[in-house]
């Protein structure tokens, strides 16, 4: 169950994000990186989730 659950994140970066091997060189660098690509993730499934105007309200709530 959790296997299929983690797998799901993991191929649609890969596929449809195109970010199949990392670009940079170094920890640092590749925890950025990574850290972007998460950051994109999130919000691409939350504006699918709650949609565009859901998510204006959601960062106008929290100003």
């Amino acid at each position: 169950m959790r296997r299929s659950t983690v797998e799901h994140p993991f191929g649609t970066i890969k596929q449809s994000m195109n970010q199949g091997a990392f670009l940079m060189r170094g920890l640092e660098k590749i925890r950025a990186e990574c850290s972007l690509t998460a950051l994109a993730y999130n919000i691409r499934r939350a504006i699918t989730l709650i949609g565009v105007p859901g998510m204006i309200r959601a960062i106008n709530d929290k100003s």
